[in-house]
This record gives C-alpha cells, sequence and structure tokens, in this order.
C-alpha cells in the first residue's frame, strides 16, 4: 500500500519536470520553459512496497494553447540500473530521504504493475490519498491467455509517444511479449500525423465501445470540469 507523506520534496517533481521535459521528443513547446501545474492522475502500488508509482498528468500553458502530459513517473530509494535510461533527477523528500526519480517506461515495477491494472490484478490508487482506491481510471485487459511479466524495454520514444516491449511467460513456459503505447500528450494537441495507439480515436479521447488492452485517465480542465482520454493501450506482440 502506498503511503502518501504531507512532506518537502526539494525540488519538487514538477521542477524536475521542467527542466526534463523539454529533451522529450514529444515535448510541443518552443521557446522559453515549460509552465507545469498537475490536473490529475493516479497511482498504483509496488507489491514489494519499495517503488513509488505515479502516473501524473500536467498542462503546461506556457505556450499560445495549454498542452496536457501524460508522466508516468517511479520514485527510488536507491538508483535502478534497468532504468538508468529515464532518470529524471533526484530529490529530497522529507521522511523518505534522497530520492531517484525515473521515467516510468523504463523501470520494470510500474510496467509490471500497469499491465497487472489492466488485467485486473491491482487497483488504481488516488494520487494524494493513503489507501484510496481511484474509480476514474477505466481499463480493459489485452486479449489471449494468462501471463506473467518479467524485464521490458523501450523500443521507441520519439513524436507519436513512448512505446515499450514486455516480456512474458505463458503457463505452457511459451515466452512472447506485451506491446505498451503510452500516449505522452492527451487532448486536442495529441498524437501527430495520423498515429493512433490501437483502438484509440486519432485525438487520444475515450473511444467508443470495447478497446481491449487500454488505460483511461481523467484530469481536470480549466473551467473545473473533469475530461478523460486514452492514455494506454496494449496488444500481443506480433498482433
Amino acid at each position: 500500500m502506498s503511503v502518501i507523506h504531507k512532506t518537502t520534496l526539494v525540488p519538487t517533481k514538477l521542477e524536475l519536470l521542467t527542466v526534463w521535459l523539454p529533451k522529450q521528443p514529444w515535448y510541443l513547446g518552443t521557446a522559453g520553459e515549460p509552465r507545469l501545474a498537475k490536473v490529475g492522475g493516479f497511482r498504483l502500488d509496488d507489491p514489494e512496497g519499495e517503488v513509488g508509482i505515479e502516473f501524473m498528468v500536467a498542462v503546461d500553458t506556457s505556450g499560445p494553447e495549454p498542452v496536457t502530459y501524460h508522466l508516468p513517473m517511479t520514485y527510488r530509494g536507491a538508483a535502478c540500473a534497468e532504468a538508468a535510461d529515464g532518470l529524471i533527477g533526484t530529490t529530497e523528500h522529507g521522511v523518505l530521504g534522497h530520492r531517484f526519480v525515473y521515467d516510468g517506461t523504463h523501470d520494470p515495477v510500474l510496467v509490471r504493475q500497469l499491465i497487472a491494472l489492466m488485467q485486473g490484478e491491482t487497483q488504481a490508487q488516488a494520487q494524494s490519498l493513503t489507501d484510496t482506491p481511484d474509480p476514474t481510471v477505466r481499463h480493459a485487459p489485452v486479449p489471449g491467455e494468462p501471463f506473467t511479466v518479467g524485464g521490458c524495454a523501450v523500443m521507441d520514444n520519439d513524436r507519436a509517444g513512448t512505446r515499450v516491449l514486455a516480456a512474458t511467460t505463458d503457463a505452457r513456459g511459451g515466452s512472447a511479449g506485451v506491446r505498451l503505447w503510452v500516449r505522452r500528450v492527451l487532448g486536442d494537441a495529441g498524437t501527430p500525423d495520423g498515429a493512433t495507439p490501437d483502438g484509440a480515436t486519432p485525438d487520444g479521447s475515450t473511444p467508443d465501445g470495447d478497446v481491449p488492452g487500454h488505460v483511461v485517465v481523467t484530469w481536470q480542465v480549466p473551467d473545473g470540469a473533469s475530461t478523460s482520454a486514452v492514455a494506454v493501450t496494449a496488444s500481443r506482440a506480433g498482433e
């Protein structure tokens, strides 16, 4: 169970992201640094209780039009060699001490728990409350036979988002994989060049009907209402 500490974080997550975000190929800003505010998201629990897992939705208002980003992150007490390429930065937590903050698409713990969420094996948790499920997060499983998840690797990270391949093993010992398509830009400013994740609408909004292997995230817009979009889709490798 994730415990949410009401304490200090120096630098803050948004301050770390302000430096890291403009370096990403899917960043849509131009001149100047981003002006970020958290507007939504959720958490997942690490079964071992060691890694913090957060899916943040943040809006950048530095440009002529706001842009909404989907930012999966993990927080660790020690450096993780498997996630080294995804290091966002380090920070000092008022209770937990020195923390390493990673882009979660590189972290095998986040990838395993994200797939577990889609498969109905774990629950999305509220972003700022301890032991409180978040009913706004909707998901559907990857179709096919049951499997277990091993390691993962980022295959592509470009203007269309981040694609991750997770190794899997089925009940008979066969190995295959699950492909994750992680949207980075949500809403009207989303996927460029007509590229869409499997089953998602071109703007990434919530699809009509059943779309297997997906996660839908909700966030607040400036007028106080909420909106949602497909943040992740998944399919079997080779399909």
